[in-house]
């Protein structure tokens, strides 16, 4: 019989409390150190992590740890549900990319960012700046200036 894990009580941004295993939040170095520091006592305050991602987070915490956890390991169903985790809309895969840097998972950061470039790659300066709503600020002598200093990007 397995010992019980530890929990650990995690409150979000809008202060809602998270009770989650000790292994599982081991996921983020932030959390780890903070529980090596005796800072697990009381909830843990993840102020720039809402309810919603931090409940994707635990998820994927989850499932890495049933699959082993290092995402060059994983399996095919576990690669499958990550693709699954980030098949969301622009601003839930941003916020969940920054409570992955925030939270500093390795492996959910190099999710998040390789979806987003799979939303660059391919594309020109306009529909990367449609696909992500980006104004363009430049006057046309400040992109020309842009686009001499940087001949080698665009070739």
């Amino acid at each position: 019989m397995s010992t019980p894990s530890k929990m650990i009580s995690l409150k979000s941004s809008e202060g809602e409390i998270f009770e989650v295993e000790e292994i599982i939040a081991h996921h983020s170095l932030t959390i780890k150190h903070m529980i090596e520091e005796d800072c697990a006592d009381n909830p843990i305050p993840l102020a720039n992590v809402n309810s919603k991602i931090l409940k994707m987070v635990i998820e994927y915490g989850k499932k890495h740890r049933e699959s082993g956890g290092e995402i060059t390991e994983v399996d095919e169903e576990t690669q499958k549900w990550d693709k699954e985790l980030v098949n969301v809309d622009q601003e839930t895969l941003f916020r969940l990319l920054m409570a992955a840097n925030y939270l500093n998972i390795k492996n959910l950061l190099d999710l998040t960012c390789e979806t987003v470039a799979s939303m660059i790659r391919g594309k020109t300066i306009q529909e990367i700046r449609d696909t992500f709503g980006i104004k363009n600020d430049f006057t046309p002598e400040e992109e020309e200036e842009v686009r001499n200093e940087n001949e080698w990007a665009f070739n």
